[in-house]
């Protein structure tokens, strides 16, 4: 699993012209499997992803794709971890 964390680069207005877009592409990583949880960060200098997979260079190959990325408004570090443990109600997280 991987947590991703996106550090917007650009203005907040230039982040809401592509946010529409940016929702898709999670959608539809959400609906394939490849993304688990999305949210801003508080306060709003970007944002955080945790995604299921242990392969760097594919996870890279897929955040490509989105126009955070695409159009170099936010930069992406990824740290890959794999869960040991987890509270009750997401214990489904636990070796992702």
């Amino acid at each position: 699993m991987f947590v991703v964390t996106l550090t917007y680069k650009v203005p907040l207005a230039e982040i809401e012209a592509h946010l529409e877009e940016h929702v898709a592409f999670l959608e539809r990583r959400f609906a394939d499997g490849t993304l688990i949880a999305a949210g801003r960060r508080v306060p709003r200098t970007g944002g955080v992803i945790l995604a299921r997979g242990d392969d760097e260079a594919a996870l890279r190959a897929v955040l490509a794709e989105d126009p955070f990325v695409r159009f170099d408004l936010a930069e992406v570090a990824l740290t890959a971890f794999t869960t040991t443990r987890a509270a009750e109600g997401f214990t489904g997280l636990v070796g992702l």
